[in-house]
């Protein structure tokens, strides 16, 4: 059975994405665009829209051109904006890079996406730099002084010109306009081309069952370099005409300081920012009697926290499903009392078709049964950048997106998520590969074997939890430590298991669903 929506298709803009973003610059002129809420430092419409005219004279200048890859390393600060829609301006594609990211994280997506410029921030250089030599990175920009570093130029120099960048022809069906990195099922990350009728379309979908104007003020305290940072609350600010207000960090205390002085309206959140807002006692010392709505999305977010949330700050909330692979968002859940269900990610959106399959025959299946999502729409990416093996195992032949992820659609069409196929560990919405840190672990002279799987936490949503077979003693600790000089903070093991052996099937593959199910058994017991 194939699920569509109730609305009716709605008619996506046939031009360039930056066009579409900046839709209402005339009629907005001096309105805050973006705002730095730690400082109050403001960008308005016209500011954004000249910046912008003038950051792709810049690269124009410099030799950048229509199809060329710009890495963006910089937390949410609203230059953000000026430098993403500068190089789609232009022709060019967005690599956006993980702030947490090592050296050697960067030097894989430097490489596979053959980023020329990158533009980063002076706290930031000692793993840019590094990783910028080794690849084939031919000029780095920094936001903020760059005097006496040499090799770096500031950004500021990007914009020393009139601003007549030259039109580019550009076909929004065709051509790339980001370039975000998602782990997809297993392996090192992969570079997920999409194009500009890709994130238009998102853009457009998705705001329709919660619509945002020019009245609201939203918060991006979620990054920008995810595509939920990206899309759903970036662009779609913008090309809306709300005012954004950008945060580098999350710490509760700002963050609510924010809230209440900017008068955010919209939270676009994760659930364990969700979580803090339901149960932190912080939240009691600041007004939020601004925020109307909030949307959840990243991670899965309990039925009971949802109510919790909703009820502490007397405000509507909402779930929303998607994946980089889909540009954002595929299903939206409405939030309204009276149209939303607690608990569901909503009905897929407008323009877009969604089937559940049995994950063994492939056979397609009706209302509340369970099995792998599939998404087909204007949305889903093109493929994974010199990855046809992984494009393939992906996208079939009919042009379904395979999302990896089980759930069910009830009666009415409203789908629930309830687990996944695929292995990826989901630490507070940010995406780590078992396989990766497996590969990690085997590669320490003391560890015969190892698996690493989720282990469910209600703070971060899921966490890393390794189960290693030594050769020679050493202590959980020492392991997790060695772990977490060698990656990305959010990749981290967190717990560690020392185990007689690894469960494996004849094939030699790992049987993480024997360890999760042990997991979950030793949780229950604690509990």
């Amino acid at each position: 059975m194939i699920f569509k929506s109730k609305q009716a298709d709605i008619v996506i803009p046939d031009t360039d994405l930056c066009s579409v973003v900046l839709t209402r610059v005339k009629k907005l002129g001096d309105k805050p665009a973006l705002v730095d809420g730690p400082s109050g430092r403001t960008l308005s419409y016209n500011q954004l829209a000249l910046q912008i005219n003038k950051l792709a004279c810049g690269l124009h200048q410099l030799g950048f051109k229509k199809g060329d890859v710009f890495a963006t390393f910089i937390p949410n600060v609203p230059e953000y904006a000026v430098a993403f829609l500068g190089v789609a301006a232009v022709g060019g594609v967005n690599t956006t890079v993980n702030s947490l990211y090592s050296s050697s994280d960067l030097i894989h997506q430097f490489n596979d996406s053959g980023a020329r410029f990158l533009l980063t921030i002076p706290e930031f250089l000692d793993r840019a730099l590094p990783a910028a030599q080794e690849t084939g990175i031919e000029k780095i920009f920094v936001l903020g002084d760059a005097s006496g570093i040499e090799g770096v130029s500031a950004f500021s120099e990007l914009l020393d010109n009139e601003g007549n960048a030259p039109e580019v022809s550009i076909n929004p069906k065709t051509d790339l306009v980001a370039l975000p990195y998602s782990s997809g099922t297993t392996g090192l990350s992969k570079g997920v081309m999409l194009t500009h009728e890709n994130l238009i379309s998102n853009m457009v979908l998705s705001c329709q069952p919660n619509p945002v104007d020019e009245n609201d003020s939203m918060i991006a305290v979620l990054p920008f370099f995810h595509i939920y940072g990206m899309v759903l609350i970036l662009n779609l600010a913008i090309y809306r005409g709300a005012t954004l207000v950008t945060m580098p960090r999350f710490e509760i205390d700002q963050f609510l300081k924010i809230v209440q002085d900017y008068k955010i309206s919209c939270l676009n959140l994760v659930p364990p920012i969700v979580l803090a807002l339901a149960k932190h006692p912080a939240v009691d010392n600041y007004d939020l009697s601004s925020v109307r709505v909030i949307g959840c999305g990243a991670a899965p977010l309990g039925e009971e926290l949802e109510k919790a949330c909703s009820s502490r700050l007397a405000c509507n909330i909402y779930q929303g499903y998607g994946l980089t692979e889909v540009s954002g968002a595929s299903h939206v859940n409405p939030a309204s009392n009276s149209e939303g269900k607690t608990g569901s990610v909503g009905p897929v959106l407008a323009n877009t078709l969604a089937k559940i399959i049995d994950t063994e025959t492939g056979a397609e299946l009706g209302p509340n049964e369970r099995g792998e999502v599939l998404i087909y729409g204007p949305h889903v990416m093109t493929g994974y950048l010199n990855n046809d093996e992984a494009t393939a195992h992906t996208i079939d032949s009919q042009g379904w997106f395979h999302s990896g992820d089980i759930g069910y659609a009830d009666e009415d069409g409203y789908f629930y998520i309830v687990d996944r196929v695929k292995e990826l560990i989901k630490y507070k919405g940010y995406q780590v590969a078992p396989a990766e840190l497996e590969a990690l672990l085997l590669s320490h002279e003391s560890i015969a074997d190892a698996a690493v799987i989720p282990s469910p936490d209600e703070e971060a949503g899921e966490i890393p939890k390794a189960f290693v077979v030594l050769k020679e003693e050493i202590s959980p600790q020492q392991i997790m430590q060695w772990v977490a000089e060698r990656v990305a903070p959010h990749k981290k093991i967190r717990l560690l298991d020392i185990v007689a052996e690894i469960p494996k099937a004849a094939s030699g593959k790992i049987l993480r669903r024997v360890l999760v199910e042990q997991e979950r058994e030793r949780l229950a017991d604690k509990s």
